[in-house]
C-alpha cells in the first residue's frame, strides 16, 4: 500500500519553517529515481522536447552560443500568410497522426469527421460558455450534450452533470465534491488501486487530501478487498477505472461500489479513456461489464468527449448520480463590488467552441457511427496483436479486455528499449510502459489503416535490434 501525502493540509498550499518565501520551490519537477519519484529544485526548469518519442533536455533560456533566447515581444505586425506557412513548417517533426502512427494524445478516424469539429468549432469560436445569459444558443447545447451523455452512462432522472475542460478538471471537481460532502476529523483521503490515473494524485495534493494506492492483482485489475482494508475513518472517496489508462482493465465496479457503500463512501468511476466508446464496444458484441450507472453505488463518473467521443479539445463531462451533489463542487462569490460570481466547474471563461463541436459530433456520428468507430477499432486490435504475436521474441499481454494493449519482450537478445528507440526513428510514437515494462498501443479508428504498417515496422526493428545486439536507454516519463 502506497499513501502519496504533502504537509498542507487545505487546499492552498502553506509556506512553514519561516517568514521568507523560497521561490526556487517553485520549480520542483517530478525526476525519476531507483525508488520512484523525488521532489528536485533545479535552479531554471528545462524544456522536455521529444522528437521520435526521444527526450531531448534544452535550457529555455539559453540558445546553442549561451546567449539569451527569450522570444521577444513582436514591434510589428506579421502577414497572415507567412504566419500560416511558418505554423505549417513548425509540423515538420511532428507525429504523423493523420496516418495512425500516434497511438496516444490524438482521437482521429477520417478528414469528413474532423471538419465537421472543426467547423463546428468555429462557428461558436468568440462566444464564451460563462456567459450563458448572453448566449442562450450555447445554454442549449450544453444542455443536449449533457443530456445525451447521463442518457449513455444510464443515469437516474435525478442525476446531474457538468461540462468540463478536460479529464483531469472531471476528476478535480469530483474529489472536491467528495471531499466537501463529508466531514471528517483528520486529514481527507481517497482509497485506490496503484493504477487509477494520476490526476486524482494532482486533485488531491491541490485540495488538501492523500491518496492510498493498493496493489493490482496480476491480471492488472484492482482488488476489492485490499482496498476496504486501506479504508480508515478519514476516507471520503473510493474511486476506479473503467478503463485503467495502462492496462486498459475494467476495474470490478459493483464489487468496489458495494465496498464503498458499506463505509458510506463517494465512489467515483474514471472513465475518461473509453467511457465514449466502451457502451458501443458492447453493442458490436465485445464483453463490457457493468461500469456506469447502472451500477447502484456509483456516485460520479467521468467520460472524456475530446477523446473517443472525438470532439475538439477542451471537452469532458462529470456526472453525478443525483444533480444536487454538484452544490459540492460548484463556487460561488458575492464578497466583491460587482456582485455574484458563480460557476459550475473549476474554469471561469470557457471555449464556447468545445460545447457546439462536441453538440455536432454527437449529433453528426449518432449511435450508428459510434458503433462503427468501435468496429474499426476491435478490427485494428485483431490484426495488431494477431501481427504481433507472431514476431519472434514478442507477446501481447494478457488480459486483452479493451482497446488499450501492452506487448512485451520476452527475448533478452530483443531489447525493448532499442525498439522503441528504432519505431520512433522510423516515425512511429512508442509508448514505453513501466509495469509490465512494455510498449503500450491505445487504438482509434486510424489505426486500422495503419495496422499493417506499424507490423511491418516491428516486424523490422526487432530484427534490426536482435541482430546488432543494441540496446536502448530506458525512459519512463508518460507524457
Amino acid at each position: 500500500m502506497v499513501v502519496s501525502q504533502r504537509k498542507n493540509s487545505g487546499p492552498c498550499h502553506t509556506v512553514e519553517g519561516g517568514d521568507d518565501l523560497n521561490l526556487s520551490g517553485l520549480n520542483r519537477r517530478n525526476t525519476p529515481s531507483k525508488s520512484g519519484y523525488e521532489q528536485k529544485a533545479p535552479g531554471f526548469p528545462t524544456m522536455q522536447i521529444y522528437q521520435n518519442s526521444k527526450l531531448i533536455e534544452k535550457d529555455t533560456m539559453s540558445d546553442e552560443n549561451g546567449d539569451n533566447a527569450r522570444t521577444k515581444f513582436p514591434e510589428a505586425g506579421s502577414r497572415w500568410e507567412d504566419l500560416q506557412e511558418e505554423l505549417i513548417r513548425a509540423k515538420d517533426h511532428d507525429i504523423d497522426w493523420r496516418n495512425g502512427r500516434l497511438p496516444l494524445y490524438n482521437y482521429y478516424r477520417d478528414e469528413k469527421l474532423l471538419r465537421v469539429v472543426q467547423e463546428s468549432y468555429s462557428l461558436y469560436q468568440n462566444e464564451n460558455a460563462l456567459g450563458k445569459t448572453a448566449f442562450p444558443s450555447l445554454a442549449k447545447l450544453e444542455t443536449e450534450v449533457l443530456d445525451m451523455g447521463l442518457s449513455l452512462f444510464n443515469a437516474p432522472p435525478e442525476a446531474g452533470a457538468s461540462f468540463t475542460s478536460g479529464g483531469s478538471e472531471s476528476i478535480f471537481l469530483a474529489v472536491c465534491g467528495a471531499r466537501n460532502a463529508k466531514a471528517v476529523t483528520g486529514r481527507p483521503n481517497i482509497v485506490a488501486c496503484e493504477t487509477l490515473h494520476p490526476a486524482f494524485n494532482k486533485a488531491a495534493e491541490f485540495l488538501g487530501l492523500d491518496v492510498i494506492r493498493t496493489p493490482m492483482a496480476g491480471d492488472y485489475h484492482a482488488q476489492p478487498a485490499a482496498m476496504e482494508s486501506a479504508v480508515n475513518e478519514n476516507t471520503v472517496m473510493m474511486a476506479a477505472s473503467a478503463p485503467s489508462f495502462v492496462h486498459g482493465a475494467f476495474d470490478p465496479i459493483a464489487e468496489i461500489g458495494a465496498v464503498a457503500q458499506r463505509h458510506n463512501l463517494w465512489f467515483h468511476v474514471d472513465s475518461c479513456l473509453g467511457g465514449f466508446l466502451a457502451p458501443f464496444w458492447r453493442e458490436i458484441g465485445q464483453p463490457v461489464p457493468q461500469f456506469d450507472f447502472s451500477v447502484p453505488t456509483v456516485t460520479s463518473l467521468s467520460a472524456d468527449l475530446h477523446k473517443h467521443g472525438f470532439a475538439a479539445r477542451g471537452a469532458s463531462l462529470l456526472m453525478v448520480r443525483d444533480a444536487g451533489l454538484k452544490q459540492h463542487y460548484g463556487f460561488e462569490f458575492g464578497g466583491w463590488p460587482s456582485g455574484i460570481y458563480a460557476t459550475e466547474t473549476f474554469t471561469g471563461s470557457r471555449p464556447g467552441g468545445s460545447v457546439a463541436a462536441a453538440w455536432a459530433v454527437l449529433k453528426y456520428l449518432g449511435r450508428a457511427g459510434y458503433q462503427e468507430n468501435a468496429r474499426m477499432v476491435l478490427d485494428a486490435k485483431t490484426r495488431l496483436t494477431a501481427g504481433i504475436s507472431a514476431i519472434e521474441g514478442l507477446e501481447v499481454v494478457s488480459p486483452l479486455e479493451f482497446t488499450s494493449f501492452l506487448y512485451r519482450s520476452t527475448d533478452p537478445s530483443l531489447d525493448l528499449d532499442a525498439l522503441a528507440d528504432l519505431l520512433g526513428d522510423a516515425g512511429w510514437y512508442a509508448v514505453r510502459n513501466a509495469n509490465p515494462k512494455a510498449i503500450q498501443l491505445s487504438l482509434n479508428p486510424i489505426h486500422a489503416s495503419s495496422a499493417d504498417d506499424y507490423i511491418a515496422a516491428v516486424r523490422v526493428a526487432s530484427n534490426e535490434v536482435r541482430s546488432k545486439g543494441l540496446r536502448g536507454v530506458e525512459n519512463l516519463r508518460t507524457y
